[in-house]
């Protein structure tokens, strides 16, 4: 059985759809990713989108979902993104947040915001394909 990681943000607009994105395009299809939203928003972040293309991963045909938790209860990892979201999972899978620098907070905006935060996960989403892969 394949092991799975579902990535969750507030909106699931933009971090969790980078971290499945970018899991997708490391593992090469060897882990399994799911992203989702405490609190949906209607569409992609499409700046996330074109700096997730640029890393060579594909968030383009994401849709903001809610957490299922039907996949809450089979995934082998639960990553939350952010500080927002605060969903209720099992404390029986091991959970972890990843409170990434916002560089808006610094005066940052566009693709250069949008490739710092890309840079981060994909930095932490390698350094959790290597830990899942041991």
């Amino acid at each position: 059985m394949a092991t799975s990681v579902l990535f969750i943000c507030s909106r699931n607009a933009g971090k969790s759809q980078m971290a499945a994105a970018l899991m997708d395009l490391v593992s090469e299809g060897k882990v399994t990713s799911y992203s989702a939203g405490t609190n949906p928003g209607a569409v992609i972040n499409h700046e996330a989108a074109e700096s997730i293309a640029e890393a060579g991963a594909d968030m383009s045909a994401g849709i903001p979902k809610s957490i299922d938790p039907a996949i809450v209860d089979q995934v082998d990892r639960v990553v939350i993104l952010g500080s927002e979201a605060n969903p209720s999972i099992n404390e029986n899978i091991p959970t972890e947040r990843w409170v990434t620098y916002e560089p808006s907070e610094d005066g940052m905006t566009g693709s250069e915001r949008m490739n710092l935060i890309r840079d981060e996960i994909a930095e932490r989403v390698r350094e959790l394909y290597r830990e899942l892969e041991k």
